[in-house]
């Protein structure tokens, strides 16, 4: 069934959790989930403040703002800007009732208990399709993700060893390592073209060729500073063709420089695209 199951409110200094709902206690996959939840809010701080968590037993999303941050436990099959939805009401609702000097100052778990009322009146219209009032609010929050996706974290970031679990901070905010490129075009065929063609014409040196083959694989696939690797690949194409100058011409020279230079040009040209998630909505 397609719902929120358990909801909460913590601050991001330190992880305290200020209100939490109480539904579901004795679900054990909501009990399992809760432990990356834990984790999760001792690092906000450390991580985008909007993300979500999908590799568990059940999906987990958050956000954060002005030092609170705002976490929801919901099945697998709730629509990700249905949960944003929620989780944007409960941070409107949290700011207005309570103010920042007193969120910093108290010590005590769940100083603010009586706001799970809020919660659990929020959950019970989020998980009734039909007496939700707040449809309207649905293109505003998908505009909003669209513009500014949550940060997807993986099991990479949140792991489990001997029992204990372990959280891995995102290296970077900015775009996921299986980021997909654009579509290569013509010139980017032509230039992996041209690239084997050097590295044909390299194979009796090997090395040589290998530079080649590694320019088509920037080109071809996404990988972490990749502009940075493309332009140190062009010097040392550059470099290498300038100590074969005993063993070939001029014109030899300035093609496999040109080819290098054209694929360089053409992997700096084809970027990540700006594809958002399938918000399921």
């Amino acid at each position: 069934m397609s719902m929120v199951l358990f909801a909460s409110v913590v601050r991001v200094r330190d992880g305290l959790p200020l209100s939490a709902s109480t539904d579901y206690e004795h679900n054990k996959g909501v009990q399992e989930t809760k432990k990356y939840l834990k984790v999760l809010s001792k690092k906000l701080g450390h991580l985008p403040d909007r993300s979500t968590l999908k590799d568990v037993h059940y999906n987990i999303h958050f956000i954060s703002s002005l030092g609170v941050g705002y976490m929801i436990i919901c099945s697998e099959n709730y629509p990700n800007v249905l949960a944003f939805c929620f989780l944007d009401e409960l941070q409107r609702e949290f700011i207005t009732l309570y103010d920042t000097a007193r969120i910093n100052t108290v010590v005590r778990p769940y100083s603010f208990i009586e706001f799970d009322n809020f919660i659990q009146k929020t959950k019970q219209r989020f998980n009734n399709p039909r007496s939700l009032a707040t449809k309207i609010n649905l293109a505003d929050m998908q505009t909003e993700i669209k513009l500014r996706p949550a940060h997807q974290l993986t099991m990479f970031d949140v792991e489990t060893a001997n029992g204990n679990v372990r959280l891995h901070s995102p290296p970077s905010k900015g775009i996921a390592p299986n980021q997909r490129l654009e579509p290569v075009k013509l010139p980017g065929f032509i230039s992996c073209l041209l690239s084997f063609l050097c590295a044909a014409l390299n194979l009796i040196r090997g090395f040589h060729a290998m530079e080649n083959l590694f320019q088509c694989y920037l080109l071809t696939c996404y990988s972490g500073w990749r502009d940075l690797k493309s332009f140190l690949m062009f010097g040392l194409v550059c470099l290498c063709n300038l100590s074969l100058h005993e063993h070939r011409n001029t014109w030899q020279i300035l093609f496999h420089v040109a080819v290098a230079a054209f694929s360089t040009l053409q992997t700096r040209m084809r970027q990540p695209q700006g594809k958002t998630p399938d918000y399921n909505v």
